[in-house]
C-alpha cells in the first residue's frame, strides 16, 4: 500500500497534519474528510487538531485547504496558515520572497516570515485582513443588519454576552472575570452549536488582565479544545476594542502560549506568533 508522505507542525501546541501536495500538484486520492479523522486521531494516527494540505494556488504562490478533526472543511487557521507560510518559504515555494501571498477558503492572507542566519523560520506575521462584524458575514440568526457587540444568548439557563466577529471563519467571543472556572468544554459545545449559528462557530472564552493583555480559552469548531487559536486571539482583540475594554494591540495569553496582535489603523488585524516542525513521516491509511 502506497504510503502519504506529511510533516507535524504546530502553532503554540494547536497542531495539525500537513500533506505537501506540490510534488503531485493535487491533494491526495479518495475521502478526504475521512482522510483527515483517520490522521488526526491521537491513539489510532498521527494525532493532530486537523489536516491542512499545502497546494499551488490559483490566486497566490500556496494554497491552503483545512479539515477539523471532526472531518469538516474549515475556512481559516490563523496558526495553521503561520506554519504553511514557513513550510512553503523553506521548501522554496514562495520563491525566495519574505513577504507573500497564500490562497485560503477566507480568502487571500499575506503571511511575512523571519527567517534565522540557517534560512529557518521560526516566527511568521500574517495580515489576517479586515474582520467582518455584520451579523449576516459571521453568519448569525437575527435581524439583518448591525453588529453584535454584548449581545446576550441563553446558553443552557445561563446568559452569556456574545460578540460576533468573522476572520473568514465565525467566532463569538464572550468576556469573563476568570477564565479557569469556566465549564470550556460544556458551554463550548453548546454555543458551536447554537441555532443562531447556522455554520456553527468558534467560542472564545476571555479574561481582560489590562487593556493590553487578555487571557483567551477556546472551544474550536470541529475540534474542541486546542492549545490556541489564531484566528481566535485576532476576533478576540477586535471584540474587546469593539466593547471598550482592550486595547487594539495586545498579546492573547493562551494555553500553548502568546500571540501579539494588533487591529491597526488600516482596519487589517495582524497577528505575529512561532511556527514549529515537530516531524515528518509516512502515513498508510487504513
Amino acid at each position: 500500500m502506497a504510503g502519504i508522505a506529511f510533516i507535524k507542525m504546530h502553532g503554540l501546541g494547536n497542531d495539525y497534519v500537513y500533506i505537501d501536495c506540490f510534488p503531485a500538484g493535487r491533494p491526495p486520492a479518495g475521502d478526504l474528510p475521512a482522510l483527515a479523522r483517520e490522521m488526526s486521531d491521537r491513539h489510532r494516527g498521527v494525532g493532530g487538531d486537523g489536516l491542512i494540505l499545502i497546494m499551488p494556488g490559483d490566486r497566490a504562490p500556496v494554497r491552503m485547504r483545512i479539515f477539523n478533526a471532526d472531518g469538516s472543511e474549515g475556512e481559516m487557521c490563523g496558526n495553521g496558515v503561520r506554519c504553511v507560510a514557513k513550510y512553503a518559504y523553506e521548501a522554496g515555494y514562495a520563491g525566495g520572497a519574505d513577504e507573500f501571498d497564500v490562497e485560503t477558503g477566507a480568502g487571500v492572507i499575506r503571511p511575512r516570515v523571519y527567517p534565522g542566519p540557517d534560512g529557518r523560520v521560526a516566527r511568521v506575521r500574517v495580515d489576517m485582513g479586515v474582520p467582518r462584524l455584520e451579523r449576516e458575514a459571521i453568519p448569525m440568526a437575527g435581524p439583518p443588519g448591525g453588529r453584535v457587540v454584548d449581545e446576550p444568548l441563553a446558553v443552557d439557563g445561563k446568559i452569556l454576552r456574545i460578540t460576533a466577529v468573522s476572520m473568514g471563519n465565525p467566532h463569538a467571543v464572550t468576556f469573563v472575570d476568570d477564565v479557569e472556572q469556566v465549564d470550556v468544554p460544556g458551554l463550548g459545545r453548546q454555543v458551536e452549536r447554537h441555532p443562531a449559528f447556522p455554520r456553527r462557530t468558534n467560542v472564545e472564552f476571555v479574561q481582560v488582565v489590562r487593556p493590553d493583555e487578555l487571557i483567551m480559552r477556546v472551544w474550536e469548531r470541529g475540534s474542541g479544545i486546542t492549545q490556541a487559536c489564531g484566528t481566535g486571539a485576532c476576533a478576540t482583540v477586535v471584540a474587546g476594542a469593539l466593547t471598550g475594554r482592550s486595547a487594539r494591540c495586545a498579546t492573547v495569553h493562551l494555553p500553548g502560549g502568546d500571540l501579539d496582535i494588533e487591529w491597526a489603523g488600516d482596519g487589517h488585524v495582524y497577528m505575529t506568533g512561532p511556527a514549529v516542525e515537530v516531524f515528518r513521516g509516512t502515513y498508510l491509511p487504513r
